[in-house]
């Protein structure tokens, strides 16, 4: 299947923990206000890297997947699926390719299925149906737009994810030197919160 990762096309928006949620867990006096960007901003950084080590998106937000071309059948992938490479992938809104002379060209939304139920989810060519022919050499000839997410709340987000988040930001407020790209999470149980969300063999 494909290797290439989809790209986040508009922002959350709002974060799956809320400041109140994060300064309740610091311990931090609600009416101070002296450090909530900071923590606000800890909160963005914990729920990216939860997304990152997961492949999953939590807030519901739309990507892009860029691909060279369609997938071809072979043993390993006899139906020809594109792998989204995000869960929980929910709604697809466009497919489009670049025909072999160059033209955009919008597929209608009954030649392919999208398997939400699968994470991460796939999209295949419906039945009797085959890809088209696509532009050779263009990196960005198959254009996939497709909206992925919990819901649109926090609550949404499943509780491990969560509070995984907080005490990610926990940990980073209190050391102060946790890279903002990997915060750290010192307990093993903490990490393990991850582990059911984790896409494996992707």
């Amino acid at each position: 299947m494909n290797a290439a990762f989809p790209r986040r096309t508009a922002q959350p928006s709002i974060e799956p923990v809320t400041l109140a949620d994060a300064l309740v867990h610091l311990r931090e006096t609600a009416d101070s206000g002296a450090n909530d960007a900071y923590i606000t901003t800890l909160i963005t950084v914990a729920r990216q890297a939860c997304e990152d080590r997961t492949e999953r998106c939590l807030i519901t937000t739309p990507w892009l997947l860029t691909l060279p071309a369609f997938p071809a059948a072979t043993d390993r992938n006899p139906l020809a699926s594109v792998c989204l490479r995000l869960a929980p992938a929910i709604a697809v809104q466009s497919v489009q390719y670049l025909d072999a002379a160059g033209a955009l060209q919008t597929l209608d939304a009954a030649a392919y299925k999208l398997h939400v139920h699968m994470a991460p989810a796939l999209l295949s060519p419906a039945p009797t149906v085959l890809w088209p022919a696509t532009q050779a050499g263009a990196l960005d000839a198959v254009r996939i737009a497709f909206t992925a997410g919990y819901g649109a709340t926090a609550a949404s987000v499943p509780l491990p994810l969560r509070q995984w988040i907080l005490l990610a930001v926990g940990e980073m407020y209190e050391t102060r030197g946790a890279s903002a790209e990997r915060p750290l999470v010192r307990s093993a149980f903490v990490d393990h919160l991850l582990d059911p969300y984790r896409l494996l063999g992707v």
